[in-house]
C-alpha cells in the first residue's frame, strides 16, 4: 500500500521535478547565444551596408579610410555571427549537471575576456586618433582608423559585457536550482529520479 501511494504522488508531483530540467535550462542557453549572434549579425550587416555605401559616397580621405574599416571590421563580425548562430542552434543540450556548469563557465569566460580585448580595441582607437604625420593621407588614414576602432570597440564591448551579463544572470538559476530528472527506470516498471 505503501508503494502505491508513493508511485501515486509521484505521478502527481511529476510536473514539479520538471519545472525546471536541464535540458530547459540548455534549451535556454542556446536561445540566448542564438539571439546574441542574431544581434551581432544584425549590427555587422547594417554596418557592412552603411559603410559600403558610405565608402562609395566619402566626401574626404577621413571619412572613406572610417567606412574603409567598419567595412572590414564587419566582415569579420559577420564571419563570427553565422558560424556562432549554427553552433549555438546545434549545441548538445541533453548534458549532464557537470557539463552544464562547464559549458555556462565556458560562455560567461569568453565574453568577459572578449570584454578585455574590447578595451585594447578603444584603446587602439584613442592611439591611431591620437598618431602625427606630416602626410596628410596618412593622418586621414589615422584618424579615419582610429574613428573606425572607437565605434567598433565600443559596440563590442557593450555587446560582451552585456551577454556576460545575461549569462551570468542566466548562471544563477542553474546555480539556485536542484535539477532534478524523472525517467523510466531501466527495467520499465517504475520511475527513477535523478538529482
Amino acid at each position: 500500500m505503501k508503494v502505491l501511494q508513493v508511485f501515486a504522488f509521484s505521478l502527481l508531483c511529476l510536473p514539479c521535478f520538471q519545472a525546471q530540467t536541464l535540458l530547459n535550462y540548455n534549451e535556454e542557453r542556446q536561445q540566448i547565444d542564438q539571439q546574441l549572434m542574431i544581434g551581432l549579425g544584425t549590427w555587422a550587416a547594417s554596418n557592412f551596408a552603411l559603410s559600403g555605401y558610405g565608402l562609395a559616397k566619402a566626401a574626404n580621405a577621413q571619412e572613406r579610410y572610417f567606412h574603409q574599416m567598419n567595412v572590414m571590421w564587419n566582415t569579420v563580425n559577420i564571419g563570427l555571427a553565422v558560424p556562432g548562430y549554427f553552433r549555438a542552434k546545434n549545441a548538445k543540450l541533453d548534458l549532464s549537471k557537470k557539463q552544464t556548469f562547464a559549458a555556462q563557465k565556458k560562455t560567461q569566460h569568453i565574453f568577459l575576456i572578449n570584454s578585455g580585448l574590447d578595451l585594447a580595441y578603444l584603446a587602439s582607437g584613442f592611439v591611431l586618433r591620437q598618431q602625427n604625420s606630416m602626410d596628410a593621407s596618412k593622418q586621414a588614414q589615422f584618424k579615419g582608423y582610429g574613428n573606425s576602432l572607437l565605434l567598433q570597440g565600443g559596440f563590442l564591448l557593450l555587446f560582451d559585457l552585456s551577454a556576460y551579463w545575461i549569462h551570468q544572470h542566466h548562471g544563477r538559476v542553474l546555480q539556485q536550482t536542484n535539477f532534478s530528472q524523472v525517467k523510466l527506470s531501466t527495467s520499465g516498471i517504475g520511475l527513477t529520479l535523478q538529482f
